[in-house]
């Protein structure tokens, strides 16, 4: 069994955070330590880890992370100018909280992609 983290108790709301968005199978919310003027956590209901913890029974409650990414960049304004979505899995990649999350950053020009 998956551990919790603090990203559950945000689902349950049982601490607080600035929830955009909630549905039966993702929750969207304000990251706390923004690197962009929009900085937003999505994150499917469900606990799983890592990217490498998907199942083909998640591939709906995923999909539904990019349409709630579409409809918050639109809200957010940044849908025009552009944003990125970013997913970060195990050490290497950068993940810090291990409960799968799409990261949407937008609000001005991000630069070009860290390659190499």
């Amino acid at each position: 069994m998956a551990e919790e983290t603090i990203f559950s108790k945000i689902i349950r709301k049982e601490i607080p955070a600035d929830i955009l968005y909630q549905d039966d199978m993702v929750t969207a919310f304000r990251d706390i330590n923004p690197r962009a003027p929009s900085h937003i956590l999505i994150i499917p209901n469900k606990l799983i880890p890592t990217v490498n913890d998907v199942e083909a029974d998640d591939e709906m409650m995923l999909g539904r992370l990019f349409t709630v990414a579409r409809k918050l960049a639109e809200q957010e304004g940044v849908s025009e100018d552009g944003y990125r979505l970013i997913m970060n899995c195990n050490p290497h990649g950068g993940q810090e909280v291990y409960h799968i999350h799409m990261h949407l950053l937008g609000g001005r020009p991000l630069g070009p992609m860290l390659v190499g």
